[in-house]
């Protein structure tokens, strides 16, 4: 499962063949920034929770980075995975995947105020990330008009991205 924010010249979903590298580099980069910015630290072992989400792109639960830490050495603890994601999530550095009960790093190109979609592809697994407003979807409209005040606001939509979806029109 694969996470990409879209922009408008390019697919939402990645390629078979992307190379996350640089995504990567930037995911670390940008968890620098907000941090100093705050005036939080990005310790070691969020550093490291964060590296583990942004490795392949893959959404993952605690125990999957639990594992994936662990590779090669002791694994940490549970409570301080729980504790980085929690971390990672209160910053906007990650994300909760509800439907999945996964996390997935978040590349940071939305508004942190704003909701995001995520685009759940239920063939290949990746999930694509994109700010609810690129898609019309208004919730300070849906306050006004309602009363009702968000305190947290992530869509999942689960379909086919659009190479499962080619594929299977082929």
């Amino acid at each position: 499962m694969e996470t990409h924010h879209h922009d408008h010249d390019s697919e939402a979903f990645l390629t078979p063949d992307h190379d996350h590298g640089p995504c990567a580099g930037s995911v670390i980069e940008r968890a620098e920034k907000v941090c100093r910015e705050r005036g939080v630290k990005l310790t070691t072992q969020r550093r490291a929770v964060l590296e583990a989400l942004v490795a392949n792109h893959k959404p993952a639960g605690a125990y999957d980075i639990i594992e994936r830490l662990g590779a090669g050495g002791p694994p940490p603890a549970p409570i301080s995975v729980y504790r980085a994601l929690g971390f990672l999530t209160e910053n906007g550095l990650a994300h909760r995947i509800e439907r999945l009960n996964a996390f997935v790093a978040c590349d940071g190109h939305h508004d942190a105020a704003r909701p995001v979609v995520f685009l759940i592809c239920e063939t290949c697994g990746q999930v694509a990330e994109i700010a609810a407003a690129e898609i019309g979807i208004d919730l300070a409209g849906l306050s006004a008009k309602t009363g009702f005040v968000p305190h947290t606001a992530a869509i999942e939509i689960s379909g086919l991205c659009s190479h499962c979806a080619g594929a299977a029109a082929a």
